[in-house]
């Protein structure tokens, strides 16, 4: 997210680092990373020079991402970075109509901006096994999504299409969209049926549900170091099938992860897991989906978003470059026979 949203000011945040957190903050800078609209991250930097990475939510929320984080981090998952508590304690804080959590700041890069190493791969590929064969207790996992192969992303693609037809929009970036959507309706409405249809066959299988990032693309691998990484950003957990997370390692997001030899130093790490290749194909239809979905509706429907919303029509159209998602989602489905 290049701008950041209208919520606190930086004085106050950095009052209540000081105050509620006792660390004596100096500067607090914005950092435009991330795609979530309601999200301002922040790196502030204390009088010993010590770094914290500061994420602030518009809203209360009782934040699942740091039970999940707790949760791993106890059971010597050495990948996952757990929150920095409060003086009193706790591992959010309030703050007017927001909420703040802290993490200690990792000094490094990014999968979308540096390619994993072959041992890399190893490592991210035994820490997924570790956090899929987790044992989650019910008091998590009842504040926890569950996969239910909902038609909601796909329903609102639809209308999107309905909408396009009957009202025209008076924004530059929404009309660019509305051309690039025409232009590529047909492999829209490909994604949207072949998602249906894998739905409808898959959603009937007896398969175990694990506990599934459900986002773990390079955008939310941090790299530090020869070999250290860290999965980040626990925001939207889900139990579902293994395959809602193993769709990303080759599913070539931001045109990155692409390459078999990625893929084979992962399971390397993973191990020997029997991968449902039509769950697999089903999910990487409807992440296409729900993105086209969600960047559609903010560009669309509304003329919010500033700066922010070049950045979503880029990655909108990045989609559809060749080796991008939906080339690969393609390429997932040829010749699959459920």
């Amino acid at each position: 997210m290049l701008e950041k949203q209208k919520t606190i000011s930086n004085q106050r945040i950095i009052n209540c680092l000081i105050t509620d957190y006792g660390i004596e903050v100096t500067t607090l800078t914005f950092l435009p990373l991330g795609a979530d609209l309601n999200v301002s991250l922040y790196k502030a930097q204390a009088v010993d020079r010590s770094c914290y990475f500061v994420k602030v939510k518009h809203g209360h929320h009782h934040d699942i991402s740091v039970a999940i984080a707790k949760l791993l981090h106890e059971a010597g998952i050495q990948q996952i970075i757990p929150p920095i508590k409060t003086t009193h304690g706790q591992p959010i804080h309030y703050i007017d109509d927001c909420t703040l959590i802290v993490y200690p700041f990792i000094d490094g890069q990014n999968g979308f901006s540096s390619n994993l190493t072959d041992d890399q791969w190893v490592i991210l590929g035994k820490a997924l096994r570790q956090i899929h064969e987790i044992e989650v207790p019910s008091s998590i996992q009842n504040q926890v999504r569950r996969e239910t192969y909902s038609p909601q992303w796909r329903e609102i693609v639809k209308q999107l299409f309905t909408h396009i037809e009957v009202k025209l929009i008076d924004d530059e970036i929404a009309m660019k969209l509305i051309r690039f959507m025409k232009e590529n309706t047909k492999a829209i409405f490909r994604l949207v049926d072949r998602a249906h249809e894998l739905g409808q066959k898959i959603k009937s299988q007896p398969t175990k549900f694990v506990l599934c990032h459900s986002d773990i693309h390079g955008g939310n691998v941090l790299i530090h170091g020869n070999n250290l990484i860290y999965i980040v950003d626990w925001d939207d957990p889900i139990m579902a099938p293994k395959e809602r997370d193993l769709m990303f390692i080759g599913g070539g997001v931001a045109n990155v992860w692409n390459k078999p030899r990625e893929e084979e130093f992962f399971y390397k790490g993973y191990g020997a897991t029997e991968v449902n290749v039509a769950m697999r194909a089903y999910y990487r239809h409807e992440r296409i989906v729900e993105d086209i979905a969600v960047y559609g509706q903010e560009l669309l429907l509304t003329a919010s978003g500033g700066a922010n919303r070049q950045e979503m029509f880029n990655h909108f159209v990045a989609m559809f470059e060749p080796q991008g998602v939906v080339d690969i989602a393609f390429k997932t489905d040829i010749n699959l026979e459920i």
